[in-house]
């Protein structure tokens, strides 16, 4: 069979009808004429900064201590050029979606985003040895500080968000949600760049957490796997459309441990500080500082040799930890 003769009749076909489709109001990368840059190329630029933050410990290759200097600048460098002309093109974007009547110079918008988060590299790198110091005491099994920064998804997470958030709060489009797509898609860890995280921050395992955009978490917080703090409800406009840029997720405080499974729902909840929430609990109202919430433990059944008893449980058991 000649399959060349079989491709001539529908590839060429299918071109035209995706030609056609990526030519129409809602084509994917060229909307409007402008290029965006693809997933791959601002993942590109994550791990480029996350090397510049842990190098040697991130990154394909070792950095010797004669070799840093070099290293930083030469990966900073390069990075720049890249988030800058990304920004650039995600700016100019958005003014096509928001039909911008007084639009700034979009070239130097990211300019200065990308000096604002590169002035803040230090500052995030700081920030970011209290949150593996919090991994490395909160959990047995870490071995070393150095296991914690190359193998736990709970503090890579936390990497990539910090990079993420200090672009969001430029008001940067897309790259940001794209920088915490990266990071979701590596960890199962869902944190939207716009949630503030003060240091100290732990999430074990990490597994099916999942933390909104206006969430506020204070410092030396750690939480398990499959945590939500989500929104309890959208609001709606009078033409049935959610309403964007109010507060929707609660603000959690110092010193609090959330335990795996655990919801908590609502831009007016507040956990207090020093409190401990359990496992599998569903919280959608705030609660004062130092309060421990469980659910009331469940009577399992158990059938040995034909019979059926009921097993009292203990009284607080969390559901903590692995």
């Amino acid at each position: 069979m000649n399959t060349d003769k079989v491709n001539d009749g529908y590839i060429p076909k299918t071109v035209a009808s995706l030609k056609k489709c990526q030519e129409c109001p809602m084509g994917l990368n060229i909307h409007k004429g402008h290029d965006l840059a693809g997933q791959q190329a601002v993942r590109s630029v994550v791990d480029d900064l996350v090397s510049v933050l842990f190098p040697g410990c991130h990154g394909s290759r070792t950095v010797s201590p004669c070799e840093m200097h070099k290293h930083l600048e030469t990966q900073l460098t390069g990075t720049e050029k890249r988030l800058q002309n990304q920004i650039a093109l995600a700016w100019q974007y958005q003014c096509t979606v928001e039909v911008c009547e007084n639009c700034e110079d979009c070239d130097a918008k990211a300019a200065e985003a990308v000096k604002f988060l590169f002035d803040g590299l230090s500052e995030i790198k700081n920030v970011l040895e209290h949150d593996i110091v919090a991994a490395y005491e909160g959990d047995p099994a870490a071995r070393s500080t150095m296991e914690v920064v190359m193998s736990y998804p709970g503090v890579y997470a936390i990497i990539v968000h910090r990079i993420a958030h200090a672009l969001y709060m430029q008001k940067v489009p897309l790259i940001p949600r794209i920088m915490a797509e990266y990071a979701h898609s590596l960890t199962g860890i869902d944190i939207h760049p716009g949630a503030t995280i003060d240091k100290g921050f732990f999430i074990d395992h990490g597994t099916g957490v999942v933390i909104g955009e206006t969430c506020e978490i204070g410092k030396n917080v750690k939480i398990y796997q499959g945590v939500t703090l989500g929104a309890k409800s959208f609001e709606k406009d009078e033409d049935g459309n959610p309403v964007k840029g109010i507060k929707r997720h609660p603000d959690v405080g110092e010193n609090v441990v959330i335990y795996a499974g655990a919801t908590i729902l609502g831009g007016n909840t507040v956990i207090g500080s020093d409190s401990t929430i359990g496992g599998n609990v569903w919280l959608t109202h705030s609660i004062p500082p130092g309060s421990i919430v469980y659910n009331q433990q469940p009577h399992p059944m158990i059938k040995q040799d034909g019979r059926w008893s009921m097993v009292n449980g203990p009284k607080a058991d969390f559901g903590a930890g692995i």
